[in-house]
């Protein structure tokens, strides 16, 4: 996501507050939205897409990047065969039905919806002013710097997992003609055991930091420079999408009646 955070779009420009407060206003939309809302979904869309073009992220990028999401949305299939309402069809003694099938894939359309804004979020705001923006709207103290050594160190520890893998590697000899690893068994302890090795460096490392860190004046509290203020163009251009929003939903209020 680093490479498209130095964009000079609008969206990028944008106050990191207002960006925040614009992508939980459309996830809650997306949530609040009745599954029967059907032309609801295409006008939420290009919301989305909207917010895609201001920030220069191409529109069909951050949609195949949301669909990623997809496959662990499918926990939700059981719900064509336990909702009651018209049968569709049966399978192995199961009956499917059209409710079912509707809820499930309202589903997947809020679940995709939800991680694209998410990702325009992320794609046009560096981490730094994520965190910066999360403690101005009082998200606790703490949580915002879970994030901040989460997001710092995860690259860390990527790279330790990686020596881990190289190392066992250049241990694991194989001979001609034979089959590489042992047995299912086999594998499953050395994997444990590199799990385990993880967690044990982790936890020296996390300890070196955090002696560090007291070291160099830490009191339990992260300090931040004093966000800017809040500009008369941010605000509007925050309302833009908010207010389409709100018209989304009183249109889909109107319809449902």
């Amino acid at each position: 996501m680093e490479r498209f955070v130095a964009g000079s779009s609008p969206l990028h420009h944008l106050d990191a507050r207002i960006k925040v407060i614009i992508t939980l206003v459309l996830i809650v939309s997306f949530v609040l939205t009745p599954a029967e809302a059907w032309p609801a979904y295409p006008l939420l869309w290009a919301v989305i897409g909207s917010l895609a073009a201001a920030g220069q992220l191409g529109v069909g990028r951050v949609a195949l990047r949301g669909a990623v999401a997809l496959p662990f949305m499918l926990a939700a299939l059981p719900l064509i065969f336990t909702t009651p309402g018209q049968p569709l069809l049966t399978v192995f003694g199961s009956t499917a039905s059209e409710e079912g099938l509707a809820r499930v894939i309202a589903i997947l359309l809020k679940s995709w919806l939800s991680v694209q804004a998410a990702l325009i979020l992320t794609m046009t705001t560096p981490f730094s002013d994520l965190l910066w923006a999360l403690t101005s709207l009082r998200v606790p103290r703490t949580l915002v710097i879970i994030m901040g050594f989460m997001y710092r160190y995860l690259f860390i520890l990527s790279d330790e997992a990686h020596r881990l893998l190289r190392a066992r590697s250049s241990r694991s000899a194989v001979l001609p003609g034979s089959k590489a690893g042992g047995g299912l068994i086999w594998r499953g302890l050395v994997a444990g055991s590199m799990i385990g090795n993880l967690f044990v460096r982790s936890y020296e490392r996390s300890d070196r930091v955090y002696t560090a860190m007291l070291a160099r004046g830490y009191q339990g509290q992260m300090r931040i420079s004093n966000p800017p203020p809040l500009t008369r163009r941010s605000l509007v251009w925050g309302a833009l999408p908010i207010v389409a929003v709100i018209l989304i939903q009183l249109m889909v209020l109107w319809w449902s009646r």
